[in-house]
């Protein structure tokens, strides 16, 4: 029996048990294609999988203080005990953290631990620490190479995937960034078992997303599986990112740089990245994008893109979840519309909204009109 593993966070697993449940998605980008792997104990087995990759023996971890203390230390440890010579820099958590001030600690850090051009880099732990540890990997001596390691339901399937990199501003959500493809990605299931409730309905929403905007069977999953997909069933649990990575996978490699297709997925976000910030960001990303999917679904009701009984599924689901549907009460909504003209997809003035076209398929208009917007405001 091989020896029992544990990162901290209270999944353990035994190597020898969980190999031929891992599953792979790639992600096609021609000479910069690159694999998903989705399973649980992905982490036991990752100095084997860095080696087969053929990636350098100095590594360098970006992660966050609450993941550092829960696996950063202990992946260190494995990954030095297995031949590599890997440091660990960590950045206070949350997303007051996703600033230029971060980046420019970070690169500077990797300055002063030698750090080169052949370097690689690590980002380990949730949606901000992959947006930042990308982000300095695009940018650092004019790109160096990186992995992403997700470690939360939302940067699993969805973060993690498809190359963007990026940090706030006091404006806005991601203003700063680039788009920069990992050399692989890891997903290990097992480390979802440490995740408050709260943390996987992010990820949840996210996944609902994917059902709406591209796969009508996925959402019907959703609807019939809520409860293993809350307990976090393994093989519902792979079944739902894997799938999700998948249809990621297939509009990046149709549209890797959001000039066209790419806009679905941002289905929701038009709206929830405008709440995220109104609420100086007390609002999880994935209860935002909740609010938002709701909202936009409105206005597809009263333009007879979406039926009424279509509508009710969505919230019915989202609720089912514990995901909020309505904007909260206080918020203004001349507010959030300041904040939607802000937008990164903002253009030429003109805010794109993603509208479901029933379950299963969008349009993006620019079209929407005031009423239509008060109409979501209530």
């Amino acid at each position: 029996m091989g020896k029992e593993i544990s990162f901290g966070t209270g999944a353990k697993c035994k190597p020898e048990d969980i190999v031929h449940v891992w599953e792979r998605v790639e992600v096609p980008l021609a000479e910069r294609s690159y694999e998903i792997l989705i399973g649980p104990g992905l982490l036991t087995e990752l100095p084997d999988r860095l080696r087969e990759l053929g990636v350098p023996k100095r590594l360098f971890i970006v992660t966050d203080t609450n993941v550092e203390d829960l696996i950063g230390y202990d992946l260190q440890a494995m990954l030095n005990d297995s031949g590599f010579h890997a440091h660990l820099l960590s950045f206070p958590a949350g997303e007051e953290s996703k600033n230029m001030d971060t980046v420019v600690d970070l690169a500077r850090r990797l300055v002063q631990l030698g750090a080169d051009r052949r370097s690689m880099l690590l980002a380990l732990g949730g949606g901000v620490s992959g947006d930042i540890g990308g982000f300095v990997a695009s940018i650092f001596m004019r790109g160096i190479s990186f992995i992403q390691i997700p470690t939360t339901l939302l940067a699993q399937v969805d973060s993690s995937v498809g190359g963007k990199t990026g940090v706030d501003l006091p404006e806005g959500k991601n203003l700063l960034g680039t788009f920069a493809q990992p050399v692989s990605v890891f997903a290990d299931i097992g480390v979802l078992t440490s995740l408050p409730a709260s943390e996987l309905r992010n990820g949840i929403a996210e996944i609902v997303k994917y059902g709406m905007i591209r796969d009508s069977y996925l959402f019907d999953f959703i609807e019939k599986k809520w409860w293993d997909i809350i307990n976090l069933e393994p093989e519902t649990t792979s079944f739902i990112i894997r799938r999700s990575c998948e249809i990621k996978a297939e509009v990046v490699s149709k549209d890797e740089k959001e000039g066209g297709l790419r806009r679905i997925l941002n289905f929701g976000h038009t709206i929830g990245h405008a709440v995220e910030a109104v609420s100086g960001y007390t609002i999880p990303h994935g209860e935002a994008v909740s609010i938002g999917m709701v909202a936009v679904s409105k206005i597809s009701v009263s333009r007879g893109l979406l039926t009424p009984g279509q509508l009710s599924r969505l919230q019915g689901v989202l609720e089912q979840f514990k995901l909020p549907i309505e904007i909260p009460d206080g918020m203004e909504p001349d507010s959030i519309i300041r904040h939607m003209k802000r937008d990164k997809k903002v253009q030429d003035g003109k805010v794109h909204f993603v509208l479901p076209d029933g379950i299963g398929n969008t349009v993006i208009v620019n079209d929407v009109t005031q009423k239509e917007l008060e109409l979501v405001f209530g």
